[in-house]
């Protein structure tokens, strides 16, 4: 732990390495970590607020996936999904 009485230590370069240039990289990390943080719990009330819409929010979920792939993918996973589906019986 730093006490006040403490100097703050600079980045330096070492062996090649720009300590400044790195600090930069690991402190818009962690800032884009903290929004990532918010963005998530706005995800989550966003389907909060479907469920008590009355909406299925697992069906919800799997909706997404599927608006994700790509329209050759997608037909691709259909076609496979609707020939396993014969092959153990399930019309």
């Amino acid at each position: 732990m730093m006490t006040q009485s403490q100097p703050v230590a600079r980045p330096t370069e070492i062996h090649g390495i720009a300590g400044d240039v790195l600090l930069q990289y690991f402190e818009r990390i962690e800032r884009l970590e903290e929004e990532k943080v918010g963005i998530a719990d706005d995800i989550k009330a966003v389907f909060l607020d479907a469920k008590s819409n009355g909406f299925d929010v697992k069906t919800m979920r799997e909706i997404l996936k599927i608006r994700k792939l790509e329209r050759a993918a997608l037909e691709e996973q259909e076609t496979m999904m609707h020939l396993y589906r014969e092959a153990i019986g399930m019309h």
